[in-house]
C-alpha cells in the first residue's frame, strides 16, 4: 500500500514536471512570435529549436527516466540549445526556465538561481535592445522573480517534506516487519515446545511403558519359545522408536542456550551421542568462546545436532569430532565422521542438508559439506563474531586446555580455551 502511494506520488509529479515544461516553453515562444509577421520563414526558427528542444527534454528526461536525476548530458545540450534560441531571438530568454523544469520542483537552489539569472538576462536583453528599462517592467520583472521563487521554493519545501514523510513511513514498515517476522519465530519456538511436550507426554511414555510391559512379559515366558523372541523383537522396536522419539524431542526442544553456553551444549550432544549409541565423539573449543545472539546460537545447535544424527542414521561412522574454534572474527564449526561418506556432486541433498543450509544462511553464516566415499563425512560452519567479547576484551591470549570425561567411557569432550 505505501509503495503504491509512492509511485503514484512519483508519477503525478513527473506528469506536474513535463506539463510546467511544455507550458514554459509554449508560452515563450508564443510571445516570441507575436512580434514577428507570423510568416512561415519567420517562425521556422524558433519552432524549429523549439521542437528540437521537446526532442531532447524526451530522449533524456521521459524515456531514460531522468525526471528526478536529470543527467549532466541533458543539462549540457539544454543549456546550448538554449544559448541558440536566445541567439536567434532575444525574447525567447524565459525558455531558460523550461531548462531548469526538471529542477524547478525538486531543487529549490537550483531553481531560484536560475529563475534569477533569467531575469537580469531578459533585463540585460531590453536594456541592450530599447536602450532603458521602463521602471514598470523592472518592477515587474523583480516581482515576477519574487513569486517564481517563491514558488519553487514552496514546492521544493513540500517535496522535502514528501520525503521525509516516506523515510518515517519506510521506517515504520521495516519496523513492523521485523516486529512480525519476531512474531513469527516466537510462533514458530512455541509450536516447537508445544510439539516437544506433546511428543514426550504421549510417543515417548507409551514406548516407554509398552517397552516395561514387554520385559515383564517375556521373564514370564520360557526361555527360547517362539513367543519370547517375538516379544523380544516387539521390544527393540519398542526401544527404538522410544530412542527415535527422543530424539524428535530433542529435535523440536534443543538444550536450553539461555542458561546454557553453545559450547557446554555441543558437549551435551555428544556426550549423548556417544551415550545412546557407543560412537567414540569428541567436542572441542578451541580459542575464547565469545556471545553469539540467543536466535544465531540456537541455530547453530539444531545444525549440529541434525549432523550428528546425520553421522549417527546414515554414515555408519565409529567416530565422530565436533570442534567449535572461536579466531578473531569468525566461529568455526567443523563436523566430522570416519563413515562410509558419499560423493557430493552426484548425490540429491536430502531435506537434512537443505535445512542445515537454510539454518546458516539465515543468520548471515556460510555452510559447506565435504566428503567422498569411504573417507567420511565433514561439515563446516562459518559464523562471523563480534569484534569485541561481552567481557570487552580482545579474544587473544594463551592456551588453556582442559579435558571432561563424559559418563560413558566411549565419549572423550576436550575443552581448549584462550585465557584472556
Amino acid at each position: 500500500m505505501v509503495m503504491a502511494q509512492q509511485q503514484a506520488r512519483e508519477r503525478w509529479q513527473a506528469a506536474l514536471q513535463h506539463a510546467f515544461f511544455l507550458t514554459v516553453l509554449a508560452l515563450s515562444v508564443l510571445g516570441a512570435l507575436a512580434g514577428t509577421d507570423m510568416t512561415a520563414g519567420a517562425a521556422l526558427p524558433q519552432v524549429g529549436l523549439a521542437v528540437g528542444f521537446i526532442a531532447w527534454y524526451a530522449y533524456w528526461i521521459v524515456l531514460r527516466g531522468g525526471a528526478d536525476r536529470p543527467p549532466l548530458p541533458y543539462l549540457i545540450g539544454a543549456a546550448v540549445g538554449w544559448a541558440a534560441m536566445a541567439a536567434v531571438d532575444p525574447a525567447l530568454l524565459p525558455v531558460g526556465l523550461a531548462v531548469l523544469a526538471p529542477y524547478c520542483l525538486r531543487r529549490a537552489g537550483w531553481s531560484a538561481a536560475g529563475v534569477l539569472v533569467v531575469g537580469a538576462l531578459w533585463l540585460w536583453q531590453r536594456f541592450a535592445t530599447v536602450g532603458y528599462v521602463d521602471v514598470r517592467e523592472f518592477w515587474g520583472c523583480a516581482l515576477g522573480m519574487a513569486a517564481a521563487v517563491t514558488i519553487v521554493g514552496y514546492i521544493a519545501t513540500l517535496e522535502r517534506e514528501g520525503h521525509k514523510r516516506q523515510r518515517l513511513l519506510d521506517e515504520l514498515t521495516a519496523t513492523q516487519a521485523e516486529r512480525a517476522a519476531a512474531e513469527r519465530t516466537a510462533g514458530v519456538l512455541a509450536e516447537r515446545q508445544r510439539l516437544a511436550r506433546e511428543v514426550h507426554d504421549t510417543l515417548t511414555q507409551g514406548f516407554a511403558s509398552i517397552a516395561m510391559l514387554l520385559d515383564s512379559v517375556r521373564d514370564e515366558l520360557a526361555p527360547g519359545a517362539p513367543a519370547a523372541r517375538r516379544v523380544d523383537q516387539a521390544m527393540r522396536t519398542a526401544r527404538d522408536n522410544l530412542a527415535e522419539s527422543r530424539r524428535l524431542v530433542h529435535a523440536l526442544r534443543p538444550a536450553p542456550l539461555d542458561d546454557t553456553p553453545l559450547t557446554d551444549a555441543v558437549r551435551e550432544l555428544t556426550g549423548r551421542l556417544a551415550e545412546e549409541t557407543g560412537i567414540e565423539a569428541f567436542a572441542t573449543v578451541t580459542g575464547q568462546p565469545a556471545a553469539l545472539p540467543a536466535g544465531t546460537e540456537g541455530e547453530l545447535l539444531r545444525v549440529v545436532q541434525e549432523a550428528l544424527t546425520n553421522a549417527r542414521r546414515h554414515a555408519q561412522a565409529a567416530s565422530v569430532s565436533v570442534t567449535l574454534s572461536y579466531l578473531d572474527d569468525v566461529l568455526a564449526i567443523d563436523i566430522q565422521d570416519d563413515g562410509t561418506g558419499f560423493t557430493p556432486a552426484t548425490r540429491h541433498p536430502g531435506v537434512g542438508m537443505t535445512t542445515m543450509r537454510e539454518r546458516i544462511a539465515s543468520v548471515g553464516g556460510v555452510f559447506a559439506v565435504e566428503s567422498a566415499p569411504g573417507e567420511g563425512t565433514t561439515v563446516t560452519i562459518t559464523m562471523p563474531l563480534p569484534a569485541v567479547s561481552p567481557t570487552g576484551e580482545a579474544t587473544s591470549g594463551s592456551a588453556d586446555t582442559s579435558t571432561h570425561d563424559a559418563p560413558n567411557s566411549a565419549t572423550r569432550t576436550t575443552s581448549t580455551v584462550m585465557a584472556p
